[in-house]
């Protein structure tokens, strides 16, 4: 087994000379019949072959005025030729005791008639009857694409009398494929074996394309000039359509090599491109009729309709699959909260949608994955890849080879870091944003049957021109690195699936902009309530508490001990409803001012409030511990001053049993954004309970072991949600308690604003594990808990 690199050994020179050879116009054909160009209007002769001299004998002055003659028994036919089509028939020509057949093509203002010995009919025993009769009733039988390859190479090789035949498709990269094969004994079996795209060169392969038929009668034949009447060299005439056209010699020393001294190729066009071809060799030289020609075309063309109805027909079924895939999905996401993280929690249609064997999906600098993938660093730098090179949909199935930059975003290699993984497929969702999704597919090891070595060899002795290889012996190669290709059904289907994902979440954001206007009409009514209904009360709770004073200073000494103590219950009670009135309608005004926006500097404000707390609080141990540098927030100062202070005091509060008491401020700095953390070693909270705390008089103890209004946390939740910021609490009875918040930057708040599908930042993931910051040694055991 040779598993060296598939890689030519000429330079690249030589390469592109082959593949630029002039082959339309050699300025030459097969010398087994005879060639006449015409004008087509007039039919006066314009260039012929020059062995008319030995089906006309005469001198080389009068040739062209014989062939005009010669010619005129045909000349009805002229005018019926359509530009750019193939031959017809023209009927036949006796010359002499010869027979010969006329067929004729036009090529602008050119008829060309080319003449061939003559076949006699064969009535029902014909090609073409023998085709309608049996062959294509066979053909609609047939199942798959390499059955119906069978039967065709049977019927053609019968058709033809050549010794092997067979058909072969054409991949991606031009190589071929054998797919079914028929041949007599002595001949090379190449079932299964591949042919390099070097042996059929782009412009050859081109050339198939328009003219679906060619035939080597004999590999050793000598060409024939073609000239023009006038004097013009031949090479200016152009024969991609003639029949007899002579072809490259370097083909003529392939066919030798390979033993092979008569061939014809027929093309297989599916789609309006070459798909394939059917190829018939001979050891020997083999001319064949037009009759039998005509029906070989014939066969080609049906096994191309054949071919396109059955691909077809694959593609149709696939896309249903596909479809059905993706409305599962889909449905799916519908059902949930349309975030795409969500489509890793049934992970069953979206690998089954791209035949893959892993899936994630990846945001910016955060990803979920399920299945076969690579790790977790890996993807993030395939998002950041990726974030630069696709706009909606990108594919490979080399992606090692392709990736190979990864290497300058991981400490690896990009093979290391991808590791089995050789195949890519991924969607964009969002412009202004690495969000994708990917599927993945591992690497398959193939080994190719090549027929021979299919590096060509260098130039030798003293042409000094491009030889073909001399050997068609199998010769294997290990082809790695690679995965299975991703199909167009498969690449069309996630771009169908992108479209979908958008639109629902286009569609959630209409649906929640239009909740959000709800919920805005909503609590601007409530907080004008509240702010109506406080505004109003304050006063009559200042009268209650200054009647009383009015009732103690002036009947005080008629009233008994009970009853002074009762008007000091109610002077009480009137004072602390005064202060909810209080808080309430700041809450309220909270809701109601406008966010100004500007930078804050959080190291000042956190030194102030710590020396304010330090000086209200002097006869208390109180440990404080800042971890600098403190982010810079972006918003309102005013309010989260507010916000910040009542963390900060609420720290300070519930860490009053403790000696000492020790606070903990940090910075974040997340995917989320920027803000603060508050930790503390206070009485703290059962985690069963938080879902209360930022609620509006929620209160987890009584007010006699900690005074406050209940209004605190629901205070500092609005002011960071009025900001797009997320707040969290965790807490453990006797262990402490931790706040903290996290704002948008402003260039992430500048980026939701543009861009509709983006992600809030707490889509992104979920509180981190906390570590108290006390052990539960150094902290005394607690029964209750109360949050202001």
């Amino acid at each position: 087994m040779n598993t060296a690199t598939l890689a030519p050994s000429p330079t690249d020179l030589q390469i592109a000379q082959c593949a630029s050879e002039p082959i339309r116009v050699p300025g030459a054909i097969q010398p087994h019949g005879w060639l006449a160009a015409v004008d087509w209007r007039s039919g006066g002769l314009v260039a012929f072959s020059e062995n008319w001299a030995t089906l006309l004998p005469s001198p080389p002055d009068a040739l062209p005025a014989r062939i005009e003659g010669t010619l005129d028994a045909v000349s009805g036919v002229r005018p019926g030729l359509v530009d750019g089509e193939g031959p017809v028939s023209c009927g036949t020509l006796t010359v002499g005791e010869r027979r010969l057949h006329v067929s004729g093509h036009r090529i602008g203002p050119l008829a060309y008639l080319e003449l061939e010995a003559d076949a006699e009919d064969a009535g029902n025993r014909a090609p073409i009857y023998s085709l309608a009769r049996h062959l294509v009733p066979m053909m609609q039988r047939t199942s798959a694409v390499t059955e119906l390859c069978r039967v065709v190479v049977a019927e053609m090789k019968r058709l033809t009398g050549f010794g092997r035949c067979l058909a072969y498709r054409f991949d991606a990269d031009g190589h071929g494929e054998v797919l079914a094969e028929a041949i007599d004994a002595g001949y090379d079996a190449y079932a299964g074996h591949h042919f390099p795209g070097s042996d059929i060169p782009p412009q050859a392969r081109e050339l198939y394309r328009i003219n679906h038929i060619r035939l080597i009668a004999d590999a050793n034949y000598e060409p024939v000039r073609v000239r023009f009447v006038d004097g013009r060299d031949g090479t200016a005439l152009d024969l991609s359509q003639a029949a007899l056209r002579s072809v490259s010699p370097v083909h003529l020393e392939y066919m030798r090599n390979m033993r092979t001294l008569a061939s014809m190729s027929v093309s297989i066009i599916v789609g309006g491109k070459l798909w394939g071809l059917v190829s018939c060799h001979d050891h020997d030289p083999k001319q064949l009729s037009w009759q039998t020609r005509m029906a070989c075309e014939h066969l080609g063309q049906l096994l191309s309709l054949q071919i396109e109805a059955k691909e077809e027909n694959e593609q149709v079924t696939e896309q249903l699959r596909l479809r059905q895939l993706t409305l599962a999905i889909v449905s799916h996401l519908s059902d949930s909260d349309a975030t795409l993280q969500r489509l890793i929690e049934e992970p069953g249609p979206l690998l089954r949608l791209a035949r893959a064997t892993g899936a994630a999906v990846i945001l910016n600098d955060t990803c979920w994955a399920v299945g076969e993938t690579p790790d977790h660093a890996t993807l993030l730098a395939l998002g950041q890849w990726l974030g630069n090179r696709i706009d909606e949909v990108w594919h490979s199935d080399r992606l090692p080879v392709e990736a190979s930059s990864l290497s300058e975003l991981t400490e690896t290699s990009a093979a290391q870091a991808l590791g089995p993984t050789a195949g890519l497929l991924a969607i964009s969702i969002s412009k202004l944003h690495r969000h994708h999704i990917v599927w993945f597919r591992p690497e398959i090891v193939q080994t190719i049957v090549w027929a021979g070595d299919p590096r060509k060899e260098s130039a030798t002795g003293q042409d000094s021109r491009l030889h073909p290889r001399r050997s068609f012996s199998s010769w294997k190669q290990q082809v790695s690195g690679r995965s299975l290709p991703w199909t167009q059904g498969e690449v069309h289907a996630v771009q169908e699936l992108r479209q979908a994902l958008i639109g629902i979440v286009l569609r959630r954001a209409e649906e929640m902009a239009e909740v959000a206007m709800e919920l805005g009409r909503v609590n601007k009514e409530l907080e004008a309530f509240s702010y109506t209904v406080s505004h109003d009360l304050r006063a009559p709770m200042r009268h209650i508490a200054g009647f009383v004073d009015l009732v103690l200073e002036m009947e005080g000494g008629a009233l008994s001990e009970r009853s002074r103590r009762y008007l000091a219950h109610v002077k009480e009670a009137s004072a602390h409803a005064g202060q909810l009135v209080d808080a309430l309608l700041d809450f309220s005004r909270m809701g109601r001012s406008a966010i100004k926006h500007s930078s804050l500097n959080t190291e000042h404000l956190i030194d102030d409030l710590i020396a304010e707390q330090t000086s209200m609080n002097k006869e208390r141990r109180i440990e404080w511990s800042v971890q600098r540098p403190l982010p810079r927030l972006w918003g309102d100062p005013v309010l989260l001053q507010v916000a910040i202070r009542n963390l900060v005091s609420n720290a300070v509060k519930y860490t009053r049993p403790r000696d000492p008491a020790r606070i903990e401020i940090a910075g974040i700095d997340s995917d989320e954004g920027v803000g603060l953390s508050i930790s503390d070693n206070g009485v703290g909270f059962q985690m069963k309970y938080v879902n209360k705390l930022f609620g509006v008089f929620q209160r987890l103890h009584q007010t006699e072991a900690f005074e406050g209004t209940g209004i605190g946390l629901a205070s500092v939740r609005r002011i960071v949600e009025r900001h797009g910021g997320q707040v969290e609490a965790w807490g453990e009875a006797d262990r402490g308690a931790r706040f903290r918040f996290t704002l948008p930057t402003r260039a992430m708040q500048e980026a939701q604003a543009q861009d509709p599908l983006a992600p809030s930042p707490a889509d992104s993931g979920a509180l981190p594990p906390v570590v108290p910051i006390a052990s539960a040694s150094e902290r005394p055991a607690r029964t209750d808990t109360t949050l202001f």
